[in-house]
Order: C-alpha cells, then structure tokens, then sequence
C-alpha cells in the first residue's frame, strides 16, 4: 500500500498554512507583530474585554501559549489586562490606543497576501473551498 503525501489533504494544508504564516511574518516584521499576535489583534478588533481563555479558544492555541503572546502584546503597550468584573480569577483584555492604531496599517497588508494567494481563483471556488474546509473541520470535531 501507497501513500503519496503531495495528494494528501492534511499535507497540503500544512504546506500551505507554513507558506502563508512565513509570508505573514515577514510582511507584519515592520511592525513588530508576529502572526499569533496578529490574530489576537485581530479578534480584539472585533470584540474586546474577552478573557485569555476565551481568546485560545478562538486562536485554537492552548492557554499558555495564549497567554504568552499576551504577555508579549503588553510588554508592546498594544494591549492591557483588566481584572474581570465577575471573576476575581480573570482578566479582560482591551486594546491600547497602540493596538488599535495597528488596525488600519496590519489589515490591508493581511488583505493584500490574501489576494496575491488566489491570484486567478473565482470568488465563487474561493467560497466553495472555505465551505468545504470547514465541513471537514465539523465533521473531524
């Protein structure tokens, strides 16, 4: 029995997702971000006051690692923790007028590999793929 690894699925991503966080990280060098604090940034543009763990959950890191970019993202002043409301054992993570400023210069460079990546791809395949990558991410779950 055979197994060609350039035809499988799982290799293939891999390849591709080690391709694209290479060309993200030396594109958001300038600005000192790597791609893990770039998705952190990323979902607190979206929603802050979130906590640690609700944010590994989101970047699918564990919480150490989560909260080791965290920590980085402070030393930058580009975020804060605040004590959770609630829960005394918690922390809220907000972003700083540094990290929001961010925003506006670190989309348009994530927006822009993303087009050169599918180059000569239609909109429709593009959302074709995205469905299907996501039903075999469920059906794995």
């Amino acid at each position: 029995m055979e197994f060609n690894l350039d035809d499988s699925l799982g290799f293939i991503l891999n390849r591709l997702n080690a391709k694209l966080k290479n060309e993200l990280f030396q594109r958001l060098k300038e600005y000192d971000v790597t791609p893990e604090q770039w998705s952190i940034l990323n979902c607190l543009w979206v929603e802050e006051g979130v906590t640690p763990k609700e944010l590994a959950d989101i970047i699918f890191k564990d919480k150490p690692n989560t909260n080791r970019i965290l920590e980085k993202l402070q030393m930058k002043e580009l975020i804060v923790r605040n004590p959770h409301p609630v829960d005394k054992r918690a922390f809220q993570i907000f972003l700083t007028e540094r990290g929001w400023a961010l925003k506006d210069k670190l989309i348009p460079i994530v927006t822009q590999l993303l087009e050169e990546a599918t180059i000569g791809i239609e909109k429709s395949k593009l959302l074709d793929m995205k469905k299907l990558l996501n039903q075999i991410y469920y059906n794995l779950k």
